[in-house]
This record gives structure tokens, C-alpha cells and sequence, in this order.
């Protein structure tokens, strides 16, 4: 596996390459969920490339960037192990030189609500990252995982825009045996906190159970998430979610599916998860 940490090295491990290359972008601290993205490019191109790098352009003045977790040994040594290519692991002046002011940028509705509303900003600092990676790497296929649904749908509207040459594959939310979904913020959580983080799978679950059984309100929807969030101490929503696939607009009424999705603070972490609604 060969490790690039400039623009220059990675290019000419690139061109070396030949074939199709699928890009796996990632801010590293890796868990399963990370790896399928690597098994899926694994199993569809010729060769795969990881990037690891906490992106300082998605993270509003008061998040967590400095906290974030970072561990690139264990992220290298779980890549190699998947058999991975080439990892890029820049640092943020090498992505961005010389106070780089040149940024990319989903406008309208997609990227205003939902993630958009409540962290202004991240959603350009999301597709400046990627467009960059994908002019750098220049991969036939970049797979995303389908919890950051709302990222995914932005990236998918900047290929579009932008006509890259690039085909964005969502992959399935991996879960813990109880349901959490897995994520890097996870190791934040103390024991009873990891607890009633439960309850972000678990009000789905509801909201699912609820349109099998034939509810299509979208505000009753809303409201069978917010109760049961609600009855749990350590939980605070930035906000719950029944929305149309595509466009994320919220709806009134359901009627050939939505996206159920839901940001919640556990105690001083910020999780997020979604489900999809299908008849």
C-alpha cells in the first residue's frame, strides 16, 4: 500500500495506475461502516484509494475539530489490511495552500435545510473537499456511506452541476447489534450515554413500524419520533425529519416514500441517523 501526503505524490501514484479507481473519502478514525465502503470499491474496481483527512472547512468556529478523533497508525493499518491501494493522508495546508479562498458550492433548498440550517457552512466545506479529491484522484466511482444522507444528496447534485465523470455509489448504514449507527463521534460517548443514543434508532424504528401499519402523516410521523426522543434525559433534538428523498422538503402527507432522518445531542454529542420510508 502506498501512502501519499501531497498533491504531487498522489498524482503520480495515480497515474501509474490503470484501470478503473474507486475513491473512498474519509476523515479517518475508521470503523466498519468506513471499511464496506472499502470492500465495496474492492469488489467493483480495479484499484481503491482512501483519503484521510479532517476537513477544517466542514467544521463551524465552535464544533470539533481539534477533538475530533484521529488515529492514523490504526486508519493505515486497517486500510492495508483491506487491501486498499493508496491512502492520501494530506495535511490542511497542503488541501488548502496559501490561505486558499476558492471554495464549491451547493445552493437552494437541498443544502439549506437540515444539516444546511443548523451548521452553516459545512455543506460548502463538504463538496470543496470532494471536488478537490475527485480533480486529484480522478476515480471512476466515490462511495459514501447513506447515514450522511444529506451529504450524499449534495454530492450528488455537485456531479451533476459540475458534470464530473464520476459515478457516486450511497452504501448501506452499518449498525452496532443494538442498532446504533456506527460513527466516529461514538467514542465520545460515556457508557450511559452510549445508552440512550439508543434512541435515535429507536425512534425510527417507530416511525417505520408506524407506515407499515399504515400511518402517512408526515406530522404524526414527526411526532411518534419526537415522543419517544423526548422520554429519554440525555437526549436534545436540533430536529427530526420526514422528507422527500430527493429533494429533502419536508412533507405533509408520505405517499411513495421519504427519508426519516433526525439530528440529536447526546449530551454533548452530536449523532445523526436515518431510515428510508418504503411501501
Amino acid at each position: 500500500m502506498q501512502i501519499a501526503t501531497t498533491v504531487a505524490e498522489l498524482r503520480a501514484v495515480r497515474r501509474a495506475m490503470a484501470g478503473d479507481v474507486g475513491l473512498v473519502p474519509t476523515m479517518g478514525y475508521l470503523h466498519e461502516g468506513h471499511l464496506s465502503l472499502v470492500r465495496a470499491a474492492r469488489e467493483r474496481d480495479d484499484h481503491v484509494i482512501a483519503s484521510v483527512f479532517v476537513n477544517p472547512a466542514q467544521f463551524g468556529p465552535d464544533e470539533d475539530f481539534e477533538r475530533y478523533p484521529r488515529d492514523p497508525e490504526r486508519d493505515l493499518a486497517l486500510l492495508r489490511d483491506k487491501g486498499v491501494d493508496a491512502v492520501f493522508l494530506p495535511s490542511a495546508d497542503e488541501m488548502y495552500p496559501n490561505g486558499a479562498s476558492t471554495f464549491v458550492e451547493v445552493t437552494g433548498p437541498l443544502a439549506q435545510v437540515l444539516e444546511g440550517a443548523h451548521r452553516p457552512g459545512h455543506f460548502r466545506g463538504v463538496t470543496t473537499v470532494v471536488a478537490k479529491l475527485f480533480l486529484i484522484v480522478e476515480p471512476r466511482r466515490a462511495y459514501f456511506g447513506r447515514k450522511d444522507a444529506q451529504q450524499l444528496a449534495v454530492v450528488r447534485a455537485m456531479v451533476r452541476d459540475l458534470r464530473f465523470d464520476v459515478e457516486v455509489v450511497g452504501c448501506p448504514i452499518v449498525r452496532e447489534p443494538d442498532g446504533l449507527a456506527l460513527s466516529s463521534r461514538n467514542a465520545y460517548l460515556s457508557p450511559e450515554e452510549r445508552r440512550a443514543a439508543l434512541v435515535l434508532s429507536r425512534a425510527l424504528g417507530r416511525a417505520e413500524e408506524a407506515f407499515a401499519a399504515g400511518e402517512r402523516d408526515g406530522q404524526r410521523l414527526r411526532a411518534i419520533m419526537r415522543a419517544l426522543i423526548g422520554a429519554e434525559p440525555l437526549a436534545r433534538v436540533d430536529y427530526v425529519s420526514v422528507a422527500h428523498p430527493e429533494t429533502l422538503q419536508e412533507l405533509d402527507r408520505v405517499a411513495d416514500g421519504a427519508l426519516a432522518s433526525l439530528a440529536v445531542r447526546i449530551g454533548a454529542t452530536r449523532l445523526i441517523d436515518n431510515v428510508t420510508l418504503t411501501s
